[in-house]
């Protein structure tokens, strides 16, 4: 038992005893009573259409208006766009969960339309559901930085360097969007951080009138809803962790993106035992005789698309090298991404062909959107500066890991990013109650193993971890494993966790 655990076990005890309160271990505990400052209740009412998406029954949405700065608490303020769905089972109900999507740019407004209905039937009922735009994302308050739109591309925002390998022109456009955004990005993008977000979470827990709420967090959100538990541990219950990165806070997101080269080269080969499989050969999919074949392949249409990029069906975006190994990386997140995948080397490979582009991939982002996802990781840590050797880490990178040709070693704007004030990270300790349950694919392309173990070790008791025999990025009721997604829904429904780490077979 940690040191944080015994004091708070011993000042519980000794405050219900005196209020005599003191329930017996096991009965059903109430988590409506609010803690901290007091925030105006919120008024809901019915949320906007989500594109793509059927809105579950009954969910609704309100404003929460919280501080821009939440050390001027009087100041200006920003608002949140919040989202719900309440139980079906009010007889069941147990308390608030909280979904927290990833990103960071991932709309939790959206995440409860898509996962709302299966969420609730799997929690038999025991949570109303809510999440939050984060600032900046949605229908929250957003601000630009007046990025060009050149520069607002997934393939430049993410880096990737030249096909010759150098980054003479990722440095100028870094440079380029660090200043735009010191210039016109103005407070409010210099206040998207993980911190203010968890900040945000206990603005939102408090209008809800709880004292404590589930979490679920997904990728970038699994951190998120880490810094939120670190930062507040007496406000969590339950905390599902799923698909996580390495929580160093020296590193952080500039760490979590140097993972991506060897993440994609150990869930590569599911992608090619797929494709070399002859049961694509019907489906017309299939690339190659052999799997081993298949990166040879890859390669080769990558390193002739940056030679002679080949016109795609979006007029003015070519299909180029990086973009396919941008389309690479996103498909490897879900088998379910495979055949639209080969559907696109196909295309490619075919003189008269003219590929598809995934959505992400077949126009710029808008400026708050592109400017949002760079100010995240950039207010979160400090990353190295220009002169730390970018141009020799990427070549390194580029040749042990061709897959993704040395983007994620590659300078971003981070590296000339301007602070209001230095950062300061969480550090994701092991103090704090026991009541995380984290799971993980063994093979993600996203947040790899590696980086869930140190978030696992960080954490020490307050933590079990399951690890699921299967590739793909985002696990619990994402990416089809019975055995772990009966794992978490039982942890969310009873608190009970495996005794030690387990692992689900496929």
């Amino acid at each position: 038992m940690t040191t944080w655990t015994r004091k708070a076990l011993l000042l519980t005890v000794s405050a219900a005893a005196a209020a005599g309160t003191l329930t017996a271990v096991g009965a059903p505990v109430a988590h409506s009573r609010p803690a901290g400052p007091a925030t105006a209740p919120l008024s809901w009412g019915p949320c906007a259409p989500v594109p793509g998406t059927t809105v579950p029954a009954g969910q609704q949405c309100a404003t929460i208006r919280v501080p821009l700065d939440h050390r001027a608490p009087g100041g200006r303020t920003v608002d949140l766009a919040v989202t719900r769905l309440r139980t079906d089972r009010p007889e069941a109900r147990r308390g608030t969960l909280l979904v927290l999507a990833g990103g960071p740019g991932g709309s939790g407004v959206q995440r409860v339309a898509q996962k709302g209905e299966a969420l609730r039937a799997a929690t038999e009922g025991a949570y109303d559901l809510v999440s939050l735009d984060p600032r900046g994302v949605g229908g929250s308050t957003r601000a630009g930085c007046g990025i060009p739109e050149a520069d607002r591309h997934l393939v430049t925002l993410r880096a990737y360097p030249a096909a010759d390998g150098s980054i003479t022109e990722n440095t100028a456009r870094a440079r380029r969007t660090a200043e735009a955004c010191a210039r016109d990005g103005g407070p409010v993008v210099r206040s998207f951080s993980t911190r203010n977000q968890a900040r945000d979470i206990d603005r939102l827990r408090a209008a809800l009138g709880e004292r404590k709420l589930s979490v679920w967090g997904h990728s970038y959100g699994s951190y998120a809803a880490a810094v939120y538990a670190q930062e507040h541990p007496e406000r969590v219950d339950r905390l599902v962790l799923d698909s996580t990165g390495d929580p160093d806070p020296a590193r952080v997101a500039h760490g979590w993106m140097t993972n991506v080269g060897p993440a994609v080269a150990l869930r590569f080969p599911d992608f090619a035992a797929w494709a070399a499989d002859p049961a694509r050969e019907a489906e017309g999919l299939r690339l190659a005789r052999r799997a081993e074949d298949v990166q040879p392949l890859f390669l080769a249409l990558a390193r002739e698309l940056d030679r002679a990029p080949k016109e795609s069906a979006t007029p003015g975006v070519p299909l180029t090298g990086n973009r396919l190994r941008q389309a690479l990386h996103g498909s490897l997140n879900s088998d379910a991404a495979f055949a639209p995948l080969a559907r696109l080397i196909r295309s490619a490979q075919d003189p008269a062909g003219r590929p598809v582009l995934p959505p992400e991939l077949a126009g710029a982002l808008p400026d708050e959107d592109a400017s949002l996802t760079m100010a995240v990781i950039c207010n979160d840590v400090r990353w190295p500066g220009p002169d730390s050797g970018y141009a020799r880490r990427v070549a390194a990178d580029r040749a042990r890991y061709p897959l993704t040709a040395g983007m994620p070693a590659n300078i971003s704007a981070c590296a000339f990013w301007k602070y209001d004030q230095e950062p300061r990270p969480t550090r994701i300790t092991d103090e704090g109650p026991s009541n995380v349950l984290m799971i993980q694919s063994l093979r993600d392309p996203a947040t790899p193993l590696a980086g869930a173990r140190k978030m696992r070790a960080a954490l020490g008791e307050r933590a079990r971890m399951v690890t699921v025999e299967r590739g793909g990025h985002g696990m619990y009721l994402g990416n089809g494993n019975a055995c772990g997604d009966r794992t978490v829904s039982d942890f969310l429904v009873t608190g009970k966790r495996p005794a030690r780490d387990a692992h689900c077979p496929n």
